[in-house]
């Protein structure tokens, strides 16, 4: 297994809000976790990273690559975050830095973990620009956040994510404040990514549907537990779990998956 969770539990205050969570994500395998708002779906996901807010604190085992995360020194887990596990946010507004353009920023996700000079990292930031797909990409990298449209900026932090090819790459709904149209391309650019660099994939979501476009196991979760384990396909057809049956009801996006992709 690339990672496996098992009986995680998160506590805040004192307090579990996410209790005893178990999932395994294969090599090249795209895992959905889904759930309502408070279920622990970001919170499981920030734990992986060791980035959980302050009075937040994780027990249980994080096992990536036989290496145990919870407890890992800042300095071991830093090596581990952009390098072997990228991560997207769902709002790059927030995630990216407002006063630097982001062809510096893709350009320093490239020289935190390589050695190499300014000169080749933005070469590097341009290539990965016109890799997820951005217009004009030799102009567009000397842009500020401010001056790229929301999906323009989630394509950067997925640039970011992704520009030293880790094995992992987490996606914490990196569609949910972008319209209908825009997301369907996020979500088509992503399966594209993931699919062509053979990573493997935790998907955050509330919605059933978006999971379909882009995950083939879901993992679904209510107020920190794990209440559902099905293939994708299953939860769509045939759910055993209320829970999953009123996520299917609530379900908003069209049911699409890319071609050839499945």
């Amino acid at each position: 297994m690339s990672l496996s969770v098992r009986d995680l539990v998160i506590t805040i205050g004192g307090r579990p809000v996410v209790d005893g969570i178990s999932f395994d994500v294969a090599d090249g395998q795209r895992v959905g976790l889904i759930g309502e708002s408070g279920s622990g779906k970001s919170l499981t996901a920030l734990a992986i990273l060791g980035l959980l807010p302050d009075g937040a604190e994780a027990t249980g085992s994080i096992l990536w690559k036989d290496r145990e995360l919870i407890g890992m020194r800042d300095g071991e887990l830093a090596g581990i975050r952009g390098d072997e596990i990228g991560i997207v946010f769902q709002e790059p507004r927030t995630a990216l830095n407002p006063i630097r353009t982001v062809g510096r920023q893709i350009a320093e996700a490239v020289r935190i973990h390589e050695r190499v000079t300014r000169r080749e990292a933005r070469v590097r930031a341009i290539a990965e620009a016109a890799r997820v797909k951005l217009p004009d990409p030799e102009h567009i990298v000397d842009r500020y956040p401010h001056q790229l449209s929301g999906g323009q900026r989630q394509r950067v932090a997925i640039a970011m994510a992704l520009a030293c090819r880790p094995r992992l790459l987490i996606a914490d709904e990196p569609t949910t404040a972008l319209d209908v149209t825009i997301q369907a391309d996020i979500l088509e650019l992503l399966a594209g990514l993931v699919h062509d660099d053979g990573m493997s994939l935790v998907f955050i979501t509330h919605d059933l549907a978006v999971l379909s476009h882009i995950a083939t196991e879901g993992v679904v979760l209510e107020h920190g537990h794990v209440v559902e384990t099905a293939p994708v396909r299953s939860l769509l057809t045939a759910p055993s779990s209320p829970v999953t049956q009123g996520l299917l009801r609530d379900a908003t996006a069209t049911l699409w998956r890319p071609e050839g992709r499945a």
